[in-house]
């Protein structure tokens, strides 16, 4: 297999200041880094750190907002605040040569008013991205892990994708929420590969590294690979040990089949 790997440091390394994940995760191998909410640092910081290391920072999400809504995006009401949030992803992802940016819906009732207000805020995302080579993805997210999430299955997301009908918009692909919903990886892959922007995985059910757990994922990689994908394969998952590197074996083994 030949996908590169992508470490999510905004879930490894999770002690550490930003700029000393990205030079932690290069000193383990990996060939880029994605991270939730780097806005805390000055952007100009973090390209010179990505400069440093040679690592592309792979995506970024919009903000959260006020605690407990997990996202702006599909909201009604906050639409003007969405909106700065996406300009903000914008402005800082296009500073640090970001690859795509995670528009995060939030928690609604799944309403029709909810996805037609995230539909709009998703044009515009597009519109503001587009020009600057950046790509837009949305994130299916299993009910267990976030409750009320306003996606929750692999076929909403695709749904709205498909609504607004943005050439730089897809789904991110994340296998953990994927299996909890609905599993059936392969076919997931195979029948959606066009729509995927981004993968993500973990074990689940533990959500630790993935060389334990129901998911194959040397299968899955490889079926991802036969069906096209040529993007990062993105390592979010939580250590089970007392620090990354005592885990890494799984990327040792991934490693050796490249």
């Amino acid at each position: 297999m030949t996908l590169s790997v992508s470490a999510n440091v905004g879930f490894l390394w999770e002690s550490l200041p930003l700029p000393e994940r990205i030079r932690a995760a290069k000193a383990a191998g990996f060939d880029a880094v994605e991270t939730h909410f780097p806005y805390e640092h000055p952007a100009e910081e973090i390209a010179a750190v990505l400069t440093e290391t040679g690592l592309r920072m792979v995506g970024i999400n919009t903000v959260l907002g006020p605690e407990g809504s997990f996202g702006l995006c599909a909201l009604p009401g906050k639409e003007s605040e969405a909106r700065d949030a996406i300009d903000q992803a914008v402005e800082y992802g296009s500073r640090i040569g970001v690859q795509h940016i995670n528009v995060v819906a939030g928690l609604t009732d799944k309403g029709a008013e909810a996805e037609s207000v995230f539909r709009s805020n998703l044009s515009y995302a597009a519109e503001q991205t587009a020009p600057k080579g950046i790509d837009l993805v949305i994130e299916a997210l299993n009910p267990r892990a976030v409750p009320g999430a306003h996606l929750w299955s692999q076929d909403a997301a695709l749904e709205t994708v498909k609504a607004v009908g943005a050439s730089n918009l897809k789904i991110m692909l994340d296998f953990f929420h994927a299996q909890i919903v609905q599993g059936d990886l392969e076919q997931l892959i195979r029948d959606n590969i066009d729509f995927i922007g981004h993968v993500q995985f973990a074990a689940v059910h533990d959500r630790g590294e993935p060389d334990q757990g129901e998911v194959n994922y040397p299968y899955v990689f490889s079926i991802l690979e036969d069906a096209g994908y040529t993007g990062y394969l993105g390592a979010e998952y939580k250590p089970r040990g007392e620090s990354v590197e005592a885990g890494l074996g799984w990327l040792a083994d991934y490693r050796q089949h490249t």
